[in-house]
Formats: structure tokens, sequence, C-alpha cells
């Protein structure tokens, strides 16, 4: 398993392809809406037992959420992070309720990022369609006010990534601040 730290670049650099893919998928299915899954890892070391877990999960949380209305359509395991891209029959706000819904309630959800794409290539946020901002994964507070001020070390995170993956794979419920 590859838990190699990567740099800035890289990150970027697989920012800029995954945008490529998403225009490229909405360009290649008219009538689409696009919901892209992506793990919610701080640091530099985005492919790890704790990452690839909650990939899995998500991935099963949205076949099982999507049913009938959604497929996925490719997923990329990389250095870079885990990406798996669905179609929807959905239109964007419908698509951007069900995937706030299974990171809101699903025991891994807050680690999952999962952005929606309306047919025109333009992303829907949770304010968009009336869904309330993430919660931090420690106190609870907005999430990007916590990221933005450095409330938390990254070891607090990775240490509270790593007990929800723990708990997951144990079945033991794990509170949702």
């Amino acid at each position: 398993m590859n838990t190699e730290a990567i740099t800035l670049e890289q990150l970027l650099d697989s920012r800029d392809r995954r945008r490529e893919n998403q225009l490229r998928l909405l360009d290649a299915n008219p009538g689409k809406t696009l919901a892209v899954l992506t793990v919610i890892v701080p640091g530099s070391v985005k492919r790890n037992a704790d990452s690839l877990a909650i990939a899995a999960a998500g991935r099963k949380a949205l076949a099982e959420a999507f049913g009938a209305d959604g497929r996925e359509a490719e997923c990329h395991d990389l250095a870079t992070g885990f990406e798996a891209y669905w179609l929807s029959d959905l239109d964007a706000e419908a698509t951007k309720r069900l995937t706030t819904a299974v990171e809101d309630s699903h025991p891994l959800g807050r680690l999952m990022d999962i952005d929606v794409f309306g047919r025109d290539g333009k992303a829907v946020s949770r304010t968009d369609s009336g869904q309330p901002s993430r919660r931090c994964l420690l106190c609870g507070n907005d999430a990007r006010i916590c990221m933005r001020a450095f409330t938390h070390t990254q070891a607090e995170l990775l240490a509270e990534i790593h007990r929800r993956v723990v708990l997951w794979e144990k079945n033991v419920p794990c509170p949702i601040p």
C-alpha cells in the first residue's frame, strides 16, 4: 500500500485532473448530474488503510442511496486520494440532498466529501440546497472555521479519523458531533 507523502504540486494536479474528468463525464452523459466522492484526510498522506475503508464505505452508501437513480461511472485509487464518479438521473438539487444525507447520517459520512455538479457543470453547495454547513470532526463547530483557524492539530484529526474507522469496522456506533 502506498502511504507515501504527496507534494502540493501533486495535489493541485490531481484537482485539475478531477475537474477534467468531471467535465468529460458530464459532456459524455447529457442530462445527467454528477456526484464525486473523495475522502477527507488532512496532511500529505492521502492513501492509507483508513482512507481505503472510508472509500469502500462511501461507495456502498452511495450505491444504496442512489438505487436505480444513479450508477458509478468510474473510480480511481490514487496516491493523491480516492475518487469515485457517480452519474445521477436526479436533478442537481435532489442529488445534493441525497449526497448530503449520506455525509450527515453515515457513521463515516463526515469523512466523505461528495461534490455535486449540475448538468451545466456548476457545483451545487450545501447552502444552495438549503443544507447546513459541515461540522468539525472534533468539536462540532463549523468545520471551515476550525480549519481556517487551525483549531485542531493534524495529529488530533488523524486520530479521530482512525477512531471512527475502527469503530465502523467493529460495527460499534460512533457519535457524530
